[in-house]
């Protein structure tokens, strides 16, 4: 892993091409352009609100709490984060199989690629931080929020994803290239996923809950679950994971990711020859 860190290190400046050739392509006969990155996670905030926060309130301030008024702000700051995970294992499942051209003629590590669909995607999300920062703002100097040290979960949260999403880019680039039955499986697995990770309601809901307690272990375990806790955590502090959430948070990503990695040069030569 050494050796294969430092060679990904050396090819950073074909990764950063890669990573705007991406966007370019993705935007390039868009009128709007890279606001698309910002409207979509936006209009589903708005339709999220419109069902709980209007339709639903007072389910929503019960199990809120504090949060209640400002429910806006949870919502976006989960979507925001959804969507860049959403959208960099959607696309880093083909990064091989759209690739195959170049992946065979370019002198690269071959783990650019399916890692530059998570930076790509990364980029998006952090056109999105002012957009958070401003509503922040908005409800701060109401009264409805405080901000204060648990800002510093921001950097938290995006290297904790980060490394998540790396891993299971990897992992899942590589097992499409040799069983493509993998991409249309991810798309009903994300679907799950975000109904799975406390994004659009707080993790209380599920623990109060009647359901099983192993039932309820077994929804910690998910990474995801923790990174969404600190990035709800930003805004209120109460959201912030406790120490064993933390902790199984930060060990599942770095297991993913080692699995990933591990995977992927496993298999990087029958996925050659299979492309």
């Amino acid at each position: 892993m050494t050796s294969g860190v430092a060679a990904l290190w050396s090819a950073r400046t074909s990764l950063r091409i890669l990573v705007r050739r991406d966007l370019a392509v993705k935007y390039q006969q868009s009128v709007l352009g890279y606001l698309w990155s910002l409207i979509e996670p936006l209009g589903m905030g708005l339709i999220y609100w419109f069902v709980f926060g209007v339709l639903y309130s007072g389910a929503t301030r019960r199990h809120l709490g504090d949060a209640a008024g400002s429910y806006p702000l949870f919502l976006i700051t989960g979507i925001f984060a959804w969507m860049w995970a959403s959208s960099a294992l959607t696309e880093a499942t083909n990064a091989l199989t759209g690739q195959a051209r170049l992946i065979t003629t370019m002198n690269l590590p071959r783990q650019v690629f399916p890692i530059g669909r998570v930076a790509g995607r990364f980029a998006e999300y952090v056109a999105g931080l002012p957009i958070l920062a401003a509503i922040a703002a908005l409800y701060a100097a109401h009264g409805r929020i405080h901000l204060g040290w648990t800002l510093l979960a921001l950097p938290l949260a995006v290297a904790v994803q980060f490394v998540l999403l790396v891993g299971l880019a990897l992992l899942l680039s590589a097992g499409n290239v040799l069983m493509r039955d993998i991409e249309r499986t991810m798309r009903l697995v994300i679907r799950l996923l975000f109904y799975a990770t406390p994004i659009i309601y707080p993790l209380n809901l599920v623990r109060e809950s009647g359901m099983p307690g192993w039932v309820k272990i077994a929804y910690e375990l998910n990474p995801l679950v923790g990174i969404f806790q600190l990035h709800h955590a930003i805004w209120y502090p109460d959201e912030f994971p406790d120490a064993r959430l933390l902790t199984v948070t930060v060990a599942g990503s770095l297991l993913v990711f080692g699995v990933g990695w591990w995977s992927f040069r496993r298999l990087e030569p029958a996925v050659l020859k299979e492309l």
